[in-house]
This record gives structure tokens, C-alpha cells and sequence, in this order.
């Protein structure tokens, strides 16, 4: 079998189990089958169905547990960003791409979210208590507000590539002003605010 023969299976095997998992709508914690159950049902060979078992377990969305079985788990994007990191954070201007993006990613996020009729700055939970990491929590928290689970993910994806590689801080007291402007609805001045402590970087 040549190279890109075994690619075109994996995938199909990697599609299967996603079907799978969506037919029967699986969720975090659910039970998958036996790998001699997956092979059976989905009519692919055991070696196939384990090696991408294997791939989706390094990802972070399955976990297999001794005499249990494999369940599926929440993904979070820090599982794969410690291995994707080694092969994607190579060059330096990788790392100055990332933070604009998530500067981006955050503005958009502030401007959609901020600017609609529809927001009350006032839904701004607290995340000045019990919050190691203030910006972090803050877009966390407007995100999912947002309400859109794939900018929240790949927001999420970008914030942790970046914490692998970047561990230089902002001071704590230009975000408890970031949250002060957005909770009191001085809402341009905030999406400048935020601009401001980007070039702090």
C-alpha cells in the first residue's frame, strides 16, 4: 500500500469514528466502543481503528482508562499546543503572526460584542477575585458571552500557543482598567485601551 493510500484510510477511519460519535450523540464522559466493536461496525481493520484512536487521544478528545475502557473527555486546546508548538513555533516571526492574531481575534470580539444593542455591561462577572491570569479570564468570559464556540476555540488554541513560547506579562493594573471601562459602557475607549496594552508586547 503506498503512502498516500494509507492516508486516504486513516482519514476515512478518522471520519468514521467522528459519524460514529455524532449518530449516537456522544458526549463528554460517554463510553466508546470496544476497538474489536469500532472494527466491526464501521468495517475498517483493528490496526486502523487503534492508530486513530491513538492520534485522537493525543489530541486531548478521548482518554482511555485502565480496565474501563476509552471515553470521550472536553477538549481543551493546551493538550495538543505542547506538541503542535514544536513543529509550528519555529521561526520568530510565527510567534509575532500569533499575537496579532489573537489581537485581532480579541478586537472583533470586543467590537461585535460590546457594540450590539443587546449587551449589558453590567453581565460582566466578576474576574477580579480568584483569577491568577486577568486577561485570560476577561476574554474567556466574552467569548463565551459572544457565543460563538469556534472563534472561542480557535481564540483559545492561539492564547495557549502563545503562552508556550511567550510567558512575558502585562501589569495586572492595566486590565482592572480594561474591566473597569467596559463594565462603566465607555465602550470606544476600552477597544483603544485594549490596543494600547498589545503594544506593551
Amino acid at each position: 500500500m503506498t503512502n498516500q493510500s494509507k492516508v486516504k484510510v486513516y482519514q476515512e477511519v478518522l471520519n468514521k469514528i467522528r459519524h460514529f460519535i455524532e449518530e449516537h450523540e456522544l458526549t463528554d464522559g460517554d463510553r466508546l466502543p470496544s476497538e474489536r466493536e469500532l472494527s466491526e461496525q464501521l468495517n475498517a481493520s483493528r490496526a486502523s481503528i487503534r492508530e486513530a484512536l491513538r492520534a485522537i487521544e493525543l489530541l486531548g478528545l478521548i482518554e482511555t482508562r485502565h480496565g474501563e475502557g476509552t471515553f470521550l473527555r472536553t477538549y481543551k486546546p493546551y493538550h495538543s499546543v505542547e506538541l503542535l508548538s514544536t513543529f509550528v513555533l519555529r521561526e520568530v516571526k510565527t510567534k509575532h503572526e500569533l499575537l496579532e492574531v489573537k489581537f485581532l481575534l480579541e478586537q472583533l470580539c470586543l467590537n461585535q460584542l460590546l457594540l450590539s444593542e443587546n449587551w449589558d455591561p453590567s453581565n460582566l462577572r466578576q474576574v477580579l477575585d480568584e483569577s491568577n491570569d486577568l486577561h485570560t479570564d476577561l476574554f474567556l468570559q466574552l467569548f463565551q458571552t459572544y457565543g460563538n464556540q469556534l472563534f472561542l476555540k480557535i481564540w483559545h488554541l492561539v492564547t495557549g500557543f502563545i503562552q508556550s513560547i511567550d510567558t512575558s506579562t502585562v501589569k495586572e493594573t492595566h486590565y482592572i482598567e480594561l474591566i473597569n471601562l467596559i463594565k462603566s459602557g465607555q465602550i470606544n475607549q476600552a477597544i483603544d485601551y485594549h490596543a494600547s496594552i498589545y503594544r506593551q508586547f
